[in-house]
């Protein structure tokens, strides 16, 4: 008798866990849940032996750097801290990509013109034309918003060591010749911290708007 009724406690349990148990089960795949991935995490490989990494496999983040913006003012890793900084590499006489991946970062200054926790950082590859001067006509043809979008030169070899070894972006000097530049066409999303969350191409419109995306992800959701 007792067993019975033990069975039967046993099966209204049941009957009375089934719809908590489809309840749970579809917010486990409704979840609006939307993760930005942490990049190198555990170190980056340097298959060229182009870095020095020391062979960390702990969290990679953008080293130390110092370079001289537009309006000659000394931007760098220290400007990055606390903000969301989307970066590219890119040079004034680019005959190829350039022109649209600055068009594109337009369209990523103007989705974040009045959110002072996102800035952008456009780092020339020829800092030997690209003086400050050439760059504020350039950013004012970009229509370039002050405080908001710096584009960035100085030395040679320290934008190119930061290039392959902070962003991880290959960068080839065409030593003045501009067809012989090569360099990526990625954005790269970097948060509050400096680590990297992600690489979207700047001259895919939707690849883009996948940055936009993610960035506010990144921002509002503190992801």
């Amino acid at each position: 008798m007792k067993m019975l009724r033990f069975l039967q406690v046993l099966v209204l349990i049941c009957v009375l866990m089934i719809p908590v148990l489809i309840i749970l089960f579809f917010r486990g795949f409704t979840s609006n849940e939307y993760t930005i991935p942490i990049l190198y995490e555990q170190g980056v490989e340097d298959p060229y032996q182009q870095c020095d990494y020391g062979g960390s496999t702990e969290q990679h983040y953008i080293p130390d750097f110092l370079l001289v913006d537009q309006y000659n003012r000394e931007i760098g890793r220290e400007e990055m801290k606390g903000k969301v900084t989307i970066v590219d590499f890119f040079f004034t006489s680019c005959p190829s990509i350039c022109p649209v991946m600055s068009s594109e970062m337009e369209r990523v200054q103007d989705a974040f013109r009045g959110e002072k926790q996102v800035q952008l950082f456009s780092v020339s590859i020829d800092p030997t034309y690209d003086t400050p001067q050439i760059l504020a006509e350039y950013a004012e043809r970009h229509r370039a918003e002050k405080d908001k979008w710096f584009f960035l030169t100085g030395d040679k070899d320290r934008i190119y060591e930061l290039a392959r070894c902070g962003f991880v972006l290959p960068t080839i000097d065409g030593a003045s010749v501009p067809e012989d530049f090569i360099h990526s066409d990625k954005f790269v999303l970097v948060d509050e911290l400096g680590r990297i969350r992600g690489y979207y191409s700047g001259t895919e419109r939707e690849s883009v708007d996948q940055l936009i995306l993610e960035t506010k992800i990144l921002l509002y959701n503190g992801e």
